[in-house]
């Protein structure tokens, strides 16, 4: 079997973990969070998103955030429209990604636009952000299943990512957003992806709904990925698939890479560290084995 030999994990807990809590974090809480996961050793992360406070009251601090994030770090922030971006860049953002399902019927759930509207909206604003040379990725949600649609295509996928790399995308963030791929269907998207963007940035994003997420992680490793989103604890969830959890918990990917030596420059200690102190308010536990085990250890020193 062929790994890679160092993989990077891409921290999405502050931004696509946070934004499902129904309790609204202070802004000092959500940089603390930062801060921790950052001193565990995270280049990437994803931080905070500029949507409309009506719909994800979490997220209404996102100017403060970012204003008061690290800058060493790559922080991305997600920008679903033209409004979005302009005031991510009017706070100094320098990395933003925008969000399109392969599913229609999904994107209309989420954001009332068909996947080809979308597309239409999104590529002019790739386009601008690499005029001005800064960091675009794109988030291909339900890249496997959709809970309306069914199986996506992979072809479907395929197409969607192409049109985004000819636009400049630097990364793209293909994600089982339900859970319900297998390592099979991983094995062979991926393998495509890697295969005809070679000079593109593929990051596997896996949700662990059906306790397959470390699975998947494992099957697209082999197939050449190297990048993976991850969400400290396991925090997030789909609204739109009912049990759906968050991305898998980074502790649990992270604990997976040490054993297989492959490298991450990351300290699981000070992910759980990090997880600790979130905890504290949630409105339920972390979903995490690596947390769980961690935990009932120190109960007993």
């Amino acid at each position: 079997m062929n790994f890679p030999e160092k993989a990077v994990l891409i921290e999405v807990g502050p931004r696509d973990g946070l934004q499902n809590e129904k309790n609204v974090l202070p802004t000092d809480v959500k940089l603390a969070f930062i801060k921790m996961l950052g001193e565990a050793g995270f280049t990437e992360m994803e931080i905070a998103s500029f949507v409309s406070p009506k719909w994800v009251p979490q997220m209404a601090d996102a100017a403060e955030v970012v204003r008061h994030a690290s800058p060493a770090l790559r922080n991305i922030v997600l920008t679903p429209n033209e409004k979005g971006l302009f005031n991510a860049l009017d706070c100094g953002c320098g990395a933003a990604a925008f969000f399109v399902g392969v599913s229609t019927a999904f994107n209309q759930k989420n954001i009332n636009r068909t996947t080809e509207e979308s597309m239409q909206s999104i590529l002019p604003l790739v386009t601008k952000m690499k005029d001005r040379g800064l960091f675009v990725r794109v988030c291909i949600s339900t890249a496997f299943y959709c809970p309306y649609e069914g199986k996506m295509a992979e072809e479907d996928v395929m197409e969607i990512c192409r049109r985004f790399v000819l636009a400049g995308a630097d990364d793209l963030s293909v994600a089982d957003t339900i859970g319900m791929a297998n390592p099979h269907e991983v094995y062979s998207l991926f393998s495509k992806l890697k295969h005809t963007f070679p000079e593109t940035l593929i990051t596997a994003h896996f949700h662990d709904t059906r306790g397959m997420g470390l699975a998947n992680v494992f099957a697209a490793l082999q197939a050449g990925v190297d990048r993976f989103d991850t969400s400290a604890g396991g925090l997030g969830g789909c609204p739109f698939a009912p049990g759906a959890t968050g991305n898998v918990a980074t502790e649990d990917v992270l604990y997976m890479l040490e054993m297989m030596k492959i490298e991450t420059g990351l300290s699981l200690e000070k992910v759980l560290e990090a997880v600790r102190d979130i905890e504290t308010h949630l409105e339920k536990p972390p979903a995490s084995k690596q947390y769980a085990l961690w935990k009932a250890k120190a109960a007993q020193l």
